[in-house]
């Protein structure tokens, strides 16, 4: 795991130059942050997360999370992974019993997730180096 640089949502703001939501994570032992664009229906599910919202029924990032549990998985971390013209790629660790697996997810929906089960986020090096920001003025 040499290679992933351990990150924490930041905060989710909307970027008035692009009229969009982005997610900031910020690098967890450094001033290094990576924003990712993301869409108002997650945006709004990563903020209930950070700020303990419960809506009246469960939307579907806490539905992933009640699946989760129902099969007895563990989210170990999460993974942003890649990013390829101008799109960022995830993975989600997962564990049962004794057998480690990964699932392809968007960025946002795996951030949403781990938030709400305090789950680690990672980004690969190579992704952090290509689009991390020291200067978000």
């Amino acid at each position: 795991m040499n290679d992933l640089v351990p990150v924490i949502v930041e905060k989710v703001v909307i970027d008035q130059n692009i009229g969009g939501p982005f997610v900031l994570l910020k690098k967890r032992d450094g001033e290094v942050y990576l924003p990712i664009s993301i869409g108002f229906t997650e945006a709004q599910s990563i903020l209930f997360a950070i700020e303990h919202v419960h809506p009246p029924r469960p939307i579907t990032h806490d539905l992933i999370v009640n699946l989760l549990e129902a099969f007895e998985a563990h989210l170990l971390r999460v993974v942003i992974n890649d990013l390829k013209n101008n799109t960022f790629y995830a993975r989600m660790v997962l564990q049962k019993e004794n057998v480690m697996f990964s699932i392809d997810a968007r960025p946002s929906d795996s951030i949403a997730v781990a938030v709400r089960k305090d789950a680690p986020i990672f980004v690969s090096r190579h992704v952090m180096d290509e689009a991390g920001q020291y200067n978000l003025s």
